[in-house]
């Protein structure tokens, strides 16, 4: 076991098993020390790697994170502290691995329940190679102005409350965390402040004891005068009470055992902790704090007397002109986190994203305010879905209908479009899933699939204009743009395309006005007049039929419509509908194991 001071300013820990909050509490303490590096120099996550980013005072910082405890201490030789925030069913593997390293020299482990045998190896290993153990159970220890591990002492409004950013004259040891943290309080109340204070846990078989610390702290001159709460169970005070009677502690030592209401129960009793439970006489509170004022301990004849007993002492002390008590200094304001902040109505902070289509915080997502329970309970199919998600209404019955029967008429063309032909040659490449689908969709433009948009647009802007159909296409003619959604490379006056026909039929049935398609048709009748493959293609039928879906449902108004063509909307239709037969053109490539494309010469016109 150690016989001196066990941390510094300069102490660095390796963190196992990464936790913001007491890494984040850590730092916070480090910046309200004055302390000129972090505490923390890296932390180990098994099977990640890379880095996590916080704050030191103001400054964000990225502290590397390590697969493996071994390349952790190489990476890091300085830092000789390990704090295990393990499960306890891989703390003690983990924390055999920290001790073996040879720049490990204490090692902090927090977990609850533990296995004793498991304990008992790990406090024989450290003992035999001089290396020190807090815990099992633990909330770790702090010397104050210098280091703490994890959540020792609590927030930081607490620490400064102790008096903890600054060294005081106390060495304090327990067994309970929970009660370290307000000992750490009243000390601060009728004394200077602590100097070094250890939680040491409070399972049956802690890997270092009272009396090891309480040695530890004599040793340290800075230490005036130590103060100790025990609890009944074990006999860990008997080791100091033996250590006081040796004569191997010379300052003072004011103790409390805390469990002395166990009497008053009729059986016996277990408390809080694993070892907090009386085996006898001998480990009852009241044997305990007697043995330990008989030995010279400074023992008070209740808690509530602990605090008075523990300014006597200091006082005393004091005035022998032992003590001279630290000088007060006021310690850096620690940055407040922005969502506390936000929290607490002190500050107000922009967003950086708006969304009006979704919302996933509550008890489940919302699509345009619809949870997905009623979605499901109520049936909506993909049509109703894409209402929601697009156009951020409930669209009826017969438009989600049309628009997923879009969907099913636009999934795939064969394997010889544009599209469909780069997919294939992409996955023949050897390439993934999204490689080839993106490798089609960036084909899809104003001459493949991308002219519902421009059909809708022109078709819209000539109809409301009253534009006949000879006036529409001679002005394009003039312009020297092609009519969007008219002219299809095999499709001719006398081979429809059956996708039109199944579109029209669909809306005359269904459609409350068909008057845009209807304009369409006439256009197709003038420019069929010109040449015979100049038909309407999918592109205007659904162009013109969704300018009177959008119209005729009575729930866009004009603005909307206009916005809703020059946005997109229309040909994110073609995208994601084409997207089903590009990934179906994917996994047949793959599931036929089709070798890399390479495009025969004979298809190629070689010229100067």
């Amino acid at each position: 076991m150690a016989t001196g001071q066990l941390f510094s300013r300069t102490t660095q820990a390796l963190f196992y098993n990464y936790k913001q909050l007491p890494i984040q509490r850590m730092l916070d303490f480090d910046f309200a020390c004055g302390r000129e590096t972090p505490s923390v120099a890296g932390i180990i996550n098994p099977g990640a790697e890379g880095f996590q980013k916080l704050f030191f005072g103001q400054e964000e910082i990225a502290i590397p994170v390590h697969s493996t405890v071994e390349a952790a201490c190489a990476a890091h030789p300085t830092a000789d502290v390990f704090i295990n925030f393990a499960s306890f069913r891989s703390a003690a593997a983990s924390s055999m691995s920290a001790l073996k390293q040879p720049t490990i020299r204490v090692v902090a482990i927090v977990a609850e329940g533990v296995p004793e045998s498991d304990t008992k190896e790990l406090i024989a290993y450290a003992r035999s190679n001089n290396k020190v153990i807090i815990g099992p159970a633990t909330v770790g220890g702090i010397q104050a102005g210098a280091f703490k591990i994890g959540d020792t002492a609590g927030t930081i409004d607490n620490i400064v409350q102790c008096k903890l950013y600054r060294p005081g004259s106390v060495g304090f040891v327990s067994k309970s965390g929970g009660m370290s943290n307000e000992m750490y309080n009243t000390i601060a109340r009728v004394t200077d402040g602590i100097y070094e204070g250890i939680a040491i846990g409070g399972d049956v078989f802690p890997g270092s004891t009272l009396s090891d610390h309480i040695l530890r702290f004599n040793n340290i001159p800075q230490v005036k005068m130590m103060v100790v709460l025990g609890e009944l169970g074990g006999r860990d005070e008997y080791s100091l009470v033996e250590a006081l009677k040796q004569g191997k502690v010379n300052k003072p030592v004011v103790a409390w055992v805390s469990g002395t209401c166990a009497r008053l129960f009729k059986s016996e009793v277990q408390f809080g902790h694993a070892g907090a439970k009386s085996g006898g006489e001998m480990e009852s509170a009241q044997a305990k704090n007697q043995a330990l004022k008989d030995a010279g301990a400074v023992v008070p004849a209740s808690y509530e007397a602990f605090e008075a007993a523990i300014k006597e002492t200091f006082e005393k002390l004091v005035e022998q002109g032992k003590i001279t008590p630290v000088k007060e200094v006021k310690p850096p304001q620690i940055p407040e986190d922005l969502n506390t902040a936000i929290k607490s109505g002190k500050v107000r902070a922009p967003t950086h994203i708006i969304s009006t289509i979704s919302d996933d915080r509550g008890e489940e997502p919302c699509y345009a305010g619809v949870p997905m329970s009623s979605i499901v309970e109520q049936g909506y199919g993909v049509g109703d879905v894409i209402s929601l998600l697009w156009f951020k209404r409930s669209l009826p019955r017969y438009c989600t209908h049309f628009i997923e029967i879009c969907i099913m008429l636009c999934a795939d063309h064969g394997p010889c479009v544009s599209g469909a032909h780069n997919t294939i040659v992409t996955a023949r490449a050897g390439k993934d899933l999204v490689s080839s689908l993106v490798s089609g969709l960036l084909t899809i433009g104003p001459r493949f699939g991308g002219a519902i948009d421009d059909a809708a647009r022109y078709f819209k802007d000539a109809y409301d204009r009253g534009l006949t159909p000879y006036e529409f296409v001679e002005s394009m003619k003039k312009k020297g743009i092609r009519v969007p959604g008219i002219g299809h490379r095999i499709k001719r006056g006398d081979n429809r395309d059956k996708r039109v026909e199944l579109l029209q039929q669909f809306a005359r049935t269904h459609f409350p006005s068909v008057k845009y398609m209807e304009y369409a048709v006439q256009v197709e009748t003038y420019t069929l007049s010109k040449a015979n493959n100049l038909v309407l293609n999918v592109d205007g039928a659904i162009g013109s039929l969704f300018l009177d879906l959008l119209a005729g449902s009575g729930m866009f108004t004009k603005q909307e419509i206009d916005e809703i063509v020059e946005i997109g909307y229309l040909n994110g239709l073609f995208v994601l509908a084409r997207s089903i037969g590009l990934i179906g053109h994917t996994f047949d490539q793959k599931r036929l194991k089709q070798p890399l494309y390479r495009h025969p010469w004979e298809d190629v016109l070689y010229t100067k």
